[in-house]
């Protein structure tokens, strides 16, 4: 038996455990953005498999010691790493009533399912989605785009291919996307055995949107070699800088060219939510996928990604596997039909639809529009700053929030410099960027996604990347000084 001897005793080791977390997030700022691990620190966690038990307090003393200060720190305003959401402490409770229910959501007739479905009712009428349209919880937006894509070969090729599969069909289909596209398209291109060198990578405007007279000749090339085209992909907030696609021209040309429009939509589909951002959107309404993540700019907590079909019919024709095990019935815990497992890989499947049900419920479409808006005025704030720094210089516009940012320090090696000025930020803990290529050209990024994200936050990681930039630069001087010298003698 695994419960507790002694609830009592468990109940308030449990509130302690409760209030360390919310002790964590409420003094988030006084904390590093990321701490880097030491030897000790990796050691802890090459130990043997444990044989007998432990008590929860001595655990949790680990946990406190050796997991929490380390972590990614997402909760912090100074990551601006990667496009992370910083969660709720609604998100976190919710996902703690979750894990209690330990409710498996590939079926049957239960609450959490009719919590999923409202929420896929909810996304319905925000992307303007037909009453047909299915949707599904799943991991993330790479996910997401795997079953978008199995659907949209699904309609190409016919009910055949999950039979006969490929090979037997002879199959010479080619799909689309920019270059700045996310590489989970490529890999999901790989994954439904269509292969990467069958997703071509089209050229980008000088707002890194893709280039439709560009995308139109290379169709009618790929036709003419005798490829089959079947696919279109669209950014909503590209992985780079955040830029977004025409998708109302897109949606025209799909329609013209009969292909299926998906749009990755991972963290800028959700700009919906936000008044100033939805215009850009246009068109998505139209898109055949989408995919999109609540855990991004919808401050969800880890993970809550979603995918959107507008033919929910031949979504389930690409899934859904009759077996007795999964029977449906008209009365009891089997009775239902449309269960999540059917429009997915996954039979076994989290709560995730709670976390998300409790963010959308509790602060409501309006407040998340508003912390949407904020992060891109925070993104402006940096790209300002950025711009009355003789020092610096912005690597490509700013759309959204993302801003990408280079150190000019006049050394021969630019590349070799920022990555090491981002590596110093970060071993600081005073803020956490990433660093990403764009014209060939190494950039550090700031991505700003999390509700708690601030000017004063953004002014911090400026400051550190002259502080560091200069020196660095500094250092490299006396060095060529010290060598022109020695050389002398």
């Amino acid at each position: 038996m695994l419960d507790p001897r002694d609830w009592r005793a468990l109940r308030a080791h449990g509130h302690r455990m409760l209030d360390d977390m919310l002790d964590y997030i409420e003094g988030i700022r006084s904390r590093a953005a990321w701490k880097p691990m030491d030897a000790a620190a990796r050691a802890a966690f090459r130990t043997a498999l444990p044989e007998g038990p432990s008590e929860l307090l001595a655990v949790h003393r680990d946990f406190l010691e050796q997991i929490l200060p380390y972590s990614i720190a997402n909760a912090h305003p100074g990551f601006m790493g990667w496009v992370n959401g910083g969660g709720t402490v609604t998100g976190m409770l919710a996902e703690m009533l979750a894990g209690g229910l330990n409710a498996n959501c590939g079926g049957r007739d239960h609450a959490p399912i009719e919590v999923e479905r409202q929420v896929t009712e909810w996304v319905r009428g925000l992307f303007g989605f037909p009453a047909g349209a299915s949707g599904l919880f799943v991991g993330g937006t790479s996910m997401a785009t795997l079953i978008a894509l199995l659907v949209a070969r699904r309609s190409a090729l016919g009910p055949e291919v999950r039979h006969a599969g490929l090979a037997a069909l002879h199959a010479r289909l080619v799909a689309y996307a920019s270059v700045a596209t996310h590489t989970c398209v490529a890999r999901a291109m790989d994954c439904v055995g269509l292969g990467t060198e069958q997703l071509r990578a089209i050229a980008v405007d000088a707002d890194h949107r893709i280039d439709l007279d560009s995308l139109r000749r290379t169709i009618d090339a790929d036709r003419s070699a005798g490829y089959t085209p079947f696919l279109i992909v669209g950014n909503a907030g590209t992985v780079e800088i955040g830029a977004t696609d025409d998708l109302a021209s897109l949606a025209d040309l799909a329609a013209r060219q009969r292909l299926w429009l998906h749009v990755d939509g991972a963290f800028g589909a959700l700009g919906m939510l936000c008044p100033e951002i939805a215009p850009r959107l246009r068109g998505i309404e139209r898109a055949d996928s989408l995919a999109f993540d609540f855990h991004k700019w919808a401050q969800v907590p880890y993970d809550a990604g979603f995918v959107l079909v507008r033919d929910g019919a031949l979504h389930r024709q690409t899934f859904a596997t009759p077996a007795e095990y999964l029977r449906r019935a008209t009365r009891g815990l089997a009775a239902g039909d449309a269960w999540p497992t059917d429009f997915g890989p996954d039979l076994s499947r989290g709560f995730r639809a709670l976390k998300t049900w409790f963010t959308l419920r509790v602060y409501g479409s309006e407040q998340l529009g508003a912390a949407i808006a904020r992060t891109c005025r925070v993104a402006r704030h940096l790209a300002a700053r950025i711009a009355s720094e003789s020092r610096l210089e912005l690597a490509a516009p700013v759309p959204l929030n993302i801003v990408c940012f280079r150190y000019l320090g006049g050394a021969a090696d630019a590349d070799s410099l920022n990555a090491a000025i981002a590596a110093d930020v970060q071993e600081s803990g005073i803020a956490a960027p990433s660093t990403t290529r764009l014209g060939g050209r190494l950039a550090i990024r700031a991505a700003i996604f999390n509700h708690r994200t601030a000017e004063c936050d953004v002014d911090a990681l400026v400051d550190a990347v002259l502080r560091h930039g200069a020196r660095r630069v500094g250092r490299g001087s006396r060095r060529r000084i010290s060598r022109i010298s020695g050389n002398s003698r």
